[in-house]
């Protein structure tokens, strides 16, 4: 839990999600009414980040265009306070090598930081924001999101996924790579078909139309190939494999992306439609999907109901770290003292080192799972729990987040290697190395409170220091703990505090 409770959302309250994909940025502002998110501001920029991406780069152009953009939004976003504002990257940004050069500045932009997510926490967003659009109904459905540089596709029923997968493929890295000059043929639309089916090919067996009873489409490309077929009469409600095929054979009657007009496409998708169709084309045959309606719920409206729960007690990261405990078997009394020394040592730093309620999170969830590496072997274990962080699909977790975790739990124990924090922005650097401060000298009492009552100690810090003062005697009747600690001050000065105690 965070270090101060906060209250549930009260009605009235705003919140804010920004999605920034590979396509376009979408912001939406939302207004709390009983329970639910009522959308009071709605904007979306074609950005083509994707476009941007080459040899896993993005192009200072694409950055400058993705800032450009949310400098735009930051002007809606005055109105809502930065800890109800959550920004999330998905594909372009997952791939990019250099990602910090664009989320850097737009943290300071937005007020709030941008969270890079994995593909299947895409997909459990996607699938949330559509299932507040249907029909609290029993039926199994298939939830399906094109984006620019990926595809989501989730089986569940009601508002629980039972199946997620994020598939490496979409409508602008699609348009990059297999329509040349934006040339359209027959040969470049089956190239993009059939990068598809195989691609999807993988996981058919898992999501084929015996899994599902309906199927439903989320994103733009979706939602514009509806608007197509219906408002040219090839289709009275939603997508059918008819309409896609007389669909096809109209867009190949033109000879390039900017050639296309056809009634119910916007100007801005006209450059991503033909990949796109190409992509829904081999959805259809591959996975045995006879008919998809669509749902104005995307991502953007996942990102506002999950902060909804984790401003509200709900936090899905709880779930997860609660599952992963219980999946390796963590010895959760051990965990609990971890957790109690860490609380101790946050209360008194928190101020002098300048830490956050987000920084107790983090220590609160390394504490409760810096053992489920003995699972895989006592020896190292820290570096096997931080392997399992690191690569676990985690619920709720940003990627940064799981890197967090997994640097927390290799960094609680043993020599500090130098490359460690080597990869983190150097904004980050302090308060990470603070974060280890804490769950190192947490971890060094964990042995002592199974065996007899840890004595009240005083702890006092300064921005570079740390001074533990022990009752009379206690150190010196406990050799093993005045040894370890001897040890961490050499530890702990590499991260830049001085550590004391008597």
């Amino acid at each position: 839990m965070a270090a101060d409770q906060q209250d549930s959302l009260p009605d009235g309250s705003l919140l804010a999600a920004v999605d920034l994909g590979s396509n376009s940025f979408h912001l939406i502002v939302a207004r709390i009414e009983h329970g639910e998110m009522r959308p009071i501001e709605v904007l979306a920029e074609k950005v083509q980040l994707g476009a941007g991406l080459e040899n896993d780069r993005l192009s200072a152009e694409a950055i400058q265009r993705g800032l450009d953009c949310l400098s735009r939004f930051a002007q809606l976003l005055d109105s809502v306070e930065p800890s109800k504002i959550r920004a999330v990257g998905t594909n372009a940004l997952r791939q990019a090598h250099n990602r910090m050069e664009f989320t850097m500045p737009a943290n300071e932009i937005l007020r709030s930081r941008v969270d890079v997510i994995y593909g299947r926490e895409e997909a459990r967003l996607v699938y949330l924001g559509v299932a507040h659009t249907l029909a609290d109904d029993a039926n199994s459905r298939l939830v399906i999101d094109i984006g620019g540089g990926s595809t989501e596709l989730i089986v569940g029923e009601r508002f629980e996924p039972r199946q997620l997968e994020s598939l490496q493929m979409g409508c602008v890295s699609y348009a990059r790579d297999c329509f040349a000059d934006d040339l359209i043929n027959a040969q470049n639309y089956r190239r993009a078909y059939n990068c598809a089916r195989v691609e999807t090919s993988h996981i058919r067996h898992r999501y084929h139309s015996g899994h599902w009873a309906e199927c439903v489409g989320s994103s733009g490309t979706l939602n514009a190939i509806e608007a197509i077929v219906i408002q040219n009469g090839w289709s009275d409600d939603g997508i059918t494999r008819k309409a896609l095929s007389k669909l096809e054979k109209k867009l190949l009657g033109f000879e390039r992306f900017d050639d296309i007009n056809l009634e119910g496409l916007s100007e801005n998708r006209r450059n991503v439609i033909v990949p796109g169709v190409a992509i829904t084309s081999a959805l259809f045959d591959t996975l045995g999907i006879e008919h998809m309606r669509t749902s104005k719920g995307a991502l953007r409206e996942g990102v506002i109901y999950d902060l909804m729960g984790r401003l509200s007690h709900e936090d899905v990261r709880e779930r997860t770290v609660n599952a992963l405990v219980q999946r390796y078997s963590a010895d959760e009394d051990t965990a609990a003292v971890v957790e109690r020394r860490c609380r101790t040592f946050f209360s008194a730093t928190q101020g002098p080192w300048g830490l956050q309620n987000e920084d107790w999170e983090l220590l609160h969830w390394t504490a409760r799972t810096h053992e489920i590496g003995m699972a895989i072997s006592h020896k190292h274990f820290n570096r096997h729990s931080a392997y399992l962080l690191r690569n676990a699909d985690l619920p709720g977790f940003s990627q940064q987040e799981q890197e967090t975790l997994a640097i927390l739990s290799q960094g609680q124990r043993g020599k500090l290697s130098s490359d460690l924090l080597e990869e983190l922005p150097k904004s980050e650097r302090k308060r990470l190395h603070y974060l280890l401060v804490i769950i190192r000298l947490a971890v060094r009492f964990k042995y002592v409170e199974p065996l007899e009552q840890l004595p009240d100690f005083g702890v006092q810090a300064e921005k570079k220091s740390l001074a533990l003062g022990f009752p009379e005697g206690w150190l010196e009747a406990h050799p093993l703990t005045l040894s370890e600690l001897e040890q961490e001050q050499s530890y702990l000065g590499k991260l830049g505090v001085e550590l004391s105690f008597s």
